[in-house]
């Protein structure tokens, strides 16, 4: 998993954003991850300043384009040296809430959420799973990438206890909207659906699907067509 250019591996949706991403336009939100996936490479590289339009011109956008998005951020470049890379990453995550640690639940302990539980690159997106639930009794009180399994009988009072608002989805067709309306009653106020159907929830609750057959066939269909 990892976050190509132009899209984020985590949905942005569903993060506690600043009051500047609210009122930002969907497109600038969206754009703001890549930006940042290309500052911390030309950090690790040892770079201290970037212009925008560099950024612009990696990210195949008009410079005008990048210098309002970042302009959102309260960013400031100095003219001929550009922006100073260790603060505007700071101001990225800022903007998008990534400065704080979301906590998350994984609800299904399946080979999908095995590999979810295992992403470290979640850290990189202010996320990290607390904890991990399953419905099946095999499953339950195994260690897996660091997180006992526990029954769902406790997940309510675990989200309770913990204030938890977010929770990942990972549970097959069949158990995807019983299992959802669980996590809404204990508490859990977006769904990062990664169940191959969409779910019928609350018109409070935030959910992002990721359709993984979505992209795939997005991916197969370009492929064909360009041979």
């Amino acid at each position: 998993m990892t976050a190509a250019a132009g899209k984020t591996a985590f949905p942005e949706s569903l993060l506690s954003q600043s009051a500047g991403a609210r009122t930002a336009g969907l497109p600038c939100v969206k754009r703001m991850p890549s930006y940042l996936q290309m500052l911390r490479v030309l950090q690790a590289e040892g770079q201290e300043h970037v212009s925008g339009t560099v950024l612009a011109s990696a990210h195949n956008l008009e410079s005008v384009i990048v210098r309002k998005d970042l302009a959102r951020t309260g960013a400031v470049g100095r003219p001929r040296i550009g922006f100073n890379i260790a603060e505007l990453i700071a101001a990225i995550e800022r903007f998008l809430g990534w400065d704080n640690q979301t906590k998350a639940v994984l609800v299904g302990v399946g080979s999908l959420g095995t590999a979810l539980l295992g992403y470290q690159g979640f850290q990189n997106f202010g996320f990290r799973f607390v904890g991990a639930f399953d419905g099946d009794a095999k499953v339950v009180g195994r260690w897996i990438h660091g997180r006992k399994v526990q029954a769902m009988a406790q997940l309510h009072p675990y989200v309770q206890r913990g204030k938890i608002q977010l929770g990942v989805l990972a549970v097959p067709a069949s158990a995807a909207q019983a299992t959802a309306e669980l996590m809404v009653r204990a508490g859990i106020k977006g769904i990062w659906n990664f169940s191959p159907i969409p779910l019928e929830l609350p018109p409070d609750i935030i959910c992002q699907k990721e359709d993984l057959a979505e992209g795939l066939a997005v991916l197969s269909h370009r492929l064909r067509n360009c041979k």
